[in-house]
């Protein structure tokens, strides 16, 4: 059945059982070559009510916008997969534009940009069983940890219980950890070297194996020595849209070239970049791969 962003929400009304027909018959990803690394699209941030990027405090609130920026991207090639939550995973498959893709699934979108319970993350999108049934290739976890906020070992233990029942299933799970604290109230990463560090210390011994855990990280200074702190497999996030495009693409360059280093996983800096071409701003990522 051919479908266009138009027709989505009829779909979803008459017929929802194509959502999981979708899902089921969807061409599986491509394998990589030996020495390929991945270009992941991003775009799970509105389930959690963050819908900015750069000076657009709701440049993601136009969903159709939204479909037609991540078809966009995902139809370029040297692209190897997407991450999002359930809403945007169906989409997408409903549109086709999932096919011979790498899908991954956001876990936690319960702690809700600005909220008072924001770092009390709770696990309300995809679980390792829905993973497993909806034939996507594995899951993403948010792990926020804020030394003064009690609420931060909850989230740690759900992370753990995320990984272990990855591990079981024999998904890969990133784990995407950040020392964080508040500022003004409002929740702020800390984008040192030496946070960055203890953050991967504390996600790398989460759960009771380690052995389906991957690493979500920030480009951050002294990249080397950061990458040093683990032996997982680990993934360079985008971030918040940079002021400097041209610095981003470098620094994730410069961290293309540690050996632990398997990819990209970037959403607002491509998905709404700066000059807002969508396939230019993409190209340019697959560049660096």
């Amino acid at each position: 059945m051919s479908v266009t962003i138009e027709d989505i929400a009829q779909v979803r009304a008459d017929s929802p059982e194509k959502i999981m027909e979708a899902l089921e018959f969807r061409a599986p990803a491509t394998t990589l070559e030996p020495g390929q690394k991945h270009l992941i699209i991003a775009l799970d941030h509105p389930a959690r009510g963050a819908l900015g990027a750069g000076s657009k405090s709701l440049a993601m609130a136009n969903r159709q916008e939204a479909l037609e920026r991540c078809v966009a991207a995902l139809g370029r090639p040297g692209v190897t997969g997407f991450l999002g939550t359930a809403d945007f995973i169906e989409d997408l498959a409903l549109l086709g534009a999932l096919d011979g893709k790498y899908v991954y699934g956001s876990m936690n979108r319960g702690g809700l940009q600005g909220s008072v319970f924001e770092m009390d993350d709770k696990f309300t999108c995809y679980d390792a069983e829905t993973i497993v049934a909806h034939k996507l290739d594995g899951g993403k976890t948010l792990t926020r940890i804020d030394l003064g906020d009690p609420a931060t070992v909850d989230t740690l233990k759900a992370t753990a219980q995320a990984i272990n029942s990855m591990a079981e299933v024999k998904k890969p799970i990133m784990v995407e950890p950040f020392i964080s604290r508040r500022v003004d109230g409002q929740v702020s990463n800390d984008l040192s070297p030496e946070a960055v560090i203890k953050s991967i210390t504390i996600a790398s011994g989460l759960g009771v194996t380690s052995a389906y855990t991957w690493l979500k990280l920030p480009c951050v200074e002294q990249m080397e020595r950061v990458m040093a702190a683990t032996t997982l497999p680990s993934l360079i996030l985008g971030g918040e849209v940079a002021k400097d495009p041209q610095a981003a693409f470098d620094g994730w360059g410069k961290a293309l070239n540690l050996p632990n280093v398997y990819g990209l996983v970037i959403g607002r800096s491509l998905l709404y970049p700066t000059g807002d071409d969508v396939e230019k701003a993409v190209d340019q990522a697959v560049e660096l791969l």
